[in-house]
């Protein structure tokens, strides 16, 4: 054992959060790439340029190895949804059946036309046949998206049930997938994607810029990324708005403590940073006047909610709100890359692909990007606590008893570290290997200058 007292709750989610943590690297990708190889390729088709054409075709072979490992973490998360949360499942699992199968069901249709896509390149005569064959793809993947959310979505607001003396009875199937968290949940989970994987791609041609591999290819490939990137931002921070809307209204709980927030009031400030005392006096924190309020109800005299007014034994860990500072730094990063792009684009284009420090902030805006989905779940899953379906089962109530899940654990680990390796070491050799500026000689390319 790790520890010489075992607590198979506290191993049960460890182990999740670990599969969880690394499968959302590869599904984040397989929702976000897909479209981003269909823009390359409709304006290749469009702009008659091969430059977009083989975009599109060297993402593709990128994502193929992505989807591989996705697959195997994925498969992971079902089968410990069975093994080490048995209770929830018998108690959850008829409300979530349909969003479930349906998941399995949306993999399996992207997977089909992935494979169509990948083995008709060149055999139709109108460009667009092919293209057409993508689009089932950006449809399954981000349909993929859309019902494990769903999934998520319900236990954070369950819906379509009865409950009595905490048993769920009356179940409506098609009414647990429309829980109150949905459109919020769904929306900013496929935008973040969207957005992460224009910035992944954004950063390696920053990347092939920077170490001075001035092809127009990498030029064309960071302004279609980042332009996409800025349009996904904008996005992503109106959702968040609503995001904030559904927790005054269904999870008030989670939004005290992620804004330390004790007392019921109106013109609620927001509070970034500071350190909390035992007392539950907030010291050197910057308080934003009434922004919490806003954030709550779109208007600064709106009530929200206090701690104190939740019961003690419902209050979620109050260390979500570093978390949640941490996810909104990363993201003002992102920002004043997106708005430096967006400058240079406008007033000095030239300097737009060879300005370094713009393209070291590039490159740095990926991983944020990623690490800001890896703490907004951790901060979603941690804020639900002590609930694993809200207001229903406690966490400790849904998870096995069983002994070995910190054996479990281990095994789970070192064969995350050799898929983590594995698939960055087949990445890496496969565009090092192959640069675009060679594959451009090698098949002729010409022409299409024009960015």
């Amino acid at each position: 054992m790790l520890l010489a007292s075992y607590d198979p709750v506290m191993y049960s989610r460890m182990l999740t959060g670990l599969t969880l943590a690394f499968h959302i690297i590869f599904a984040t990708i397989g929702v976000g790439v897909p479209l981003m190889i269909a823009l390359a390729e409709w304006i290749g088709i469009r702009r008659n340029d091969e430059h977009y054409l083989l975009m599109a075709r060297r993402w593709a072979r990128g994502f193929v190895i992505t989807v591989a490992v996705g697959v195997v973490t994925g498969t992971a998360i079902g089968l410990q949804l069975s093994l080490l949360w048995p209770s929830f499942m018998k108690v959850a699992g008829q409300s979530i059946a349909i969003p479930l199968f349906l998941e399995t069901f949306a993999f399996f249709f992207e997977a089909i036309f992935l494979g169509i896509y990948l083995y008709t390149w060149d055999r139709f005569k109108n460009k667009m046949t092919h293209f057409w064959m993508l689009i089932p793809v950006v449809i399954g993947s981000s349909a993929s998206a859309f019902f494990i959310t769903v999934v998520n979505a319900f236990m954070n607001a369950p819906a379509g049930v009865t409950v009595i003396d905490g048993k769920i009875t009356d179940i409506s199937p098609f009414g647990a997938m429309l829980s109150p968290a949905m459109p919020t949940k769904v929306s900013h989970v496929l935008i973040t994607a969207y957005l992460t994987c224009a910035f992944i791609l954004a950063a390696i041609s920053a990347w092939s810029l920077l170490k001075g591999r001035n092809h127009v290819y990498y030029k064309k490939a960071l302004k279609l990324t980042m332009i996409s990137a800025c349009v996904f931002l904008l996005s992503s921070a109106i959702i968040g708005d609503l995001s904030g809307k559904y927790l005054a209204n269904y999870q008030p709980e989670k939004l005290a403590a992620m804004e330390w927030h004790f007392e019921t009031s109106k013109q609620a400030p927001l509070v970034f940073g500071g350190v909390l005392t035992e007392d539950n006096e907030i010291k050197y924190g910057i308080k934003i006047p009434y922004a919490l309020s806003i954030l709550a109800h779109g208007q600064p005299n709106g009530e929200v909610i206090g701690l104190n007014d939740i019961p003690a034994d419902e209050t979620p860990p109050l260390w979500i709100h570093y978390l949640f500072d941490l996810k909104m730094s990363f993201v003002a990063m992102m920002v004043v890359v997106a708005l430096a792009f967006l400058l240079l684009l406008w007033r000095k284009r030239s300097l737009v692909y060879s300005n370094k420090w713009l393209l070291r902030g590039i490159i740095l805006a990926a991983p944020l990007a990623m690490l800001t989905i890896e703490h907004g779940w951790i901060f979603a899953e941690v804020g639900r606590q002590p609930w694993i379906l809200h207001g229903i089962m406690r966490t400790t109530e849904g998870a096995t008893v069983s002994d070995h899940v910190d054996t479990m654990l281990i095994v789970f680990a070192l064969l995350y570290i050799v898929l983590g390796l594995t698939a960055i070491r087949v990445l890496t050799r496969m565009f090092r290997n192959n640069r675009a500026e060679d594959e451009i000689a090698a098949r002729g390319i010409e022409g299409g200058d024009k960015q």
